[in-house]
């Protein structure tokens, strides 16, 4: 349980980098909330902070590194302005931070606050307590109560840039494959009460929200626990955030192929609101790599997934993430993935070679790929994906659909908005259709985006 901290009148900088995936984007908001009564406001430069964070992710390669070298540019900065008398709080969170505590104020002793991305709830107290003892704190822990019921309500500002949101419902990991850090640095899979969620919705949506994506490490693993006990999986908390007014576009991301359920199917089926983009990661198409992986489903039950999934909803289009080079790949292994993406078309995807993260099980597993072969394969598999994104894209030209405008484009007189699959789409256009949703006819595939017309100047129903 957290104690209570008095607000301060006084108005002080906080600047925070953040690195990795959507979920940290979030949670770098959250701490800015929670350190808002200590009288935090956030400044663009960090040499004008009171306090800076580094929200970290342990995801890519030399991670930990990356953090380090940094710090020694945030050591200056803190160094400059203590001569001038202005004290300065560094702090290191996220996922390096749990993986990487103790080292962190080994090699950067001048890092005044160190927490894990369970803990952030605690971070008025931990700024107290480095301030009362003058030396470093470090919370790395699991707690057993859920963070997400201390944290301050917050209200989006009603603005363009506010028509997009995430919302976290659902953190940590339980499948423990054979590359992933998650499970060390997030824990175990643990989800937000329905109440919290619905909640935080319905004030995203008061404040002008339109298009909310829901966020998970397993987020269709999410289990809830609704008021009376019950306990909500992810295809009836979806039911309850569609009937929230002013929200009419809802995502979700990541999933897990073993927690795509009939029911979450059906969902895209009868639900207008969610949007048919799906991110479902696969990381490999042959069975031996998949059993490697530690990932728990074949290449043709992802295969068969995607085959309900466009039975019930036609348009859905598919991104995923791939590991080129995991320990033991053969090209025959490799040939089993490309040929799963020449049978299941994708419209966006994120590849990378394998990489070893320390405590991991494939990081001291037998037959490491070579770089050179890894880099061979990465390419092959990028241009098939290239080519097949280029495809859905052209797929789309002549064809109508709403398109949510968030903000003024590059050009005079345009404005841009996102298609129901997340492409930017530009078309000539007053600035006061900002904020709505209007019907687009597309004339044009650019390289990494879309080009159109307006159908009509009337709001899409």
């Amino acid at each position: 349980m957290t104690g209570t901290i008095a607000p301060s009148s006084t108005r002080r900088g906080l600047h925070v980098i953040t690195w990795g995936c959507q979920m940290n984007v979030y949670d770098s908001a959250r701490m800015s909330d929670v350190l808002r009564p200590l009288g935090y406001q956030p400044v663009d430069l960090p040499d004008a902070a009171d306090m800076i964070i580094l929200n970290t992710c342990h995801i890519r390669d030399k991670a930990a590194e990356k953090v380090f070298s940094e710090l020694g540019r945030l050591r200056l900065i803190k160094e400059a302005r203590a001569a001038e008398g202005q004290p300065t709080v560094i702090a290191v969170a996220g996922c390096v931070a749990q993986a990487e505590g103790q080292e962190i104020l080994r090699r950067a002793p001048y890092v005044d606050i160190v927490l894990g991305p369970q803990t952030y709830h605690r971070l008025p107290e931990m700024v107290a307590r480095a301030a009362r003892a003058g030396g470093a704190v470090i919370d790395t822990d699991f707690p057993a109560e859920q963070k997400f019921d201390f944290l301050p309500d917050t209200e989006a500002p009603q603005t363009p840039g506010n028509l997009t949101s995430f919302l976290t419902i659902q953190e940590g990991c339980d499948k423990f494959c054979s590359f992933c850090v998650v499970p060390y640095t997030r824990g175990a899979e643990s989800s937000r009460r329905v109440a919290s969620v619905l909640a935080e919705a319905r004030r995203m949506a008061q404040s002008g929200v339109r298009d909310i994506t829901l966020l998970g490490q397993n987020v269709n693993a999410y289990h809830g626990e609704g008021e009376n006990g019950e306990i909500w999986d992810l295809p009836r908390l979806a039911y309850a955030l569609a009937e929230i007014p002013g929200l009419s576009r809802i995502r979700y991301m990541t999933s897990h192929p073993r927690d795509m359920t009939d029911a979450l199917i059906d969902a895209h089926r009868d639900l207008p609101q969610l949007m048919p983009f799906l991110h479902l990661p696969v990381q490999a198409g042959s069975d031996r790599v998949l059993t490697a992986m530690n990932r728990g489903h074949t290449a043709d039950e992802y295969r068969e997934i995607v085959r309900k999934l466009r039975a019930v909803r036609p348009d859905l289009a598919l991104s995923s993430d791939f590991i080129v080079g995991h320990p033991g790949e053969t090209d025959e292994d490799f040939e089993a993935t490309m040929q799963l993406v020449r049978d299941v078309k994708f419209a966006l995807a994120y590849s990378f070679k394998y990489s070893q993260r320390p405590g991991t099980p494939a990081a001291g597993a037998p037959l490491q790929v070579p770089e050179h072969v890894k880099d061979t394969r990465l390419q092959a598999l990028q241009a098939l994906l290239r080519e097949q994104q280029d495809e859905f894209n052209a797929t789309l030209v002549g064809k109508t659909f709403p398109v949510l405008f968030t903000g003024e484009g590059r050009k005079p007189g345009q404005i841009t908005g996102r298609s129901p699959w997340l492409q930017p789409v530009h078309v000539l256009g007053p600035r006061h259709l900002i904020g709505q949703e209007l019907s687009v006819k597309i004339t044009e595939r650019l390289t990494n985006s879309l080009s159109g017309e307006l159908v009509e100047e009337t709001e899409y129903a």
